[in-house]
């Protein structure tokens, strides 16, 4: 065994911190987009609604 005593706080908390570390790096992995993924497909949504109103009929 060791001669100096152990902290058992810090430890607890740094398991907790790595427990949350690891959460927020899947999180990212499954729904974190870059910003020009972003960018990317915002502009695919305004062509898809810019055709779509192109061929809309004009009710008089």
């Amino acid at each position: 065994m060791s001669d100096t005593p152990v902290n058992l706080n810090r430890i607890r908390k740094h398991k907790a911190r790595a427990a949350k570390k690891a959460r927020a790096d899947e999180n990212a992995a499954r729904f974190g987009r870059t910003k020009a993924q972003k960018a990317r497909e915002e502009a695919e949504a305004e062509k898809a609604r810019h055709v779509l109103d192109l061929h809309r009929r004009e009710e008089e």
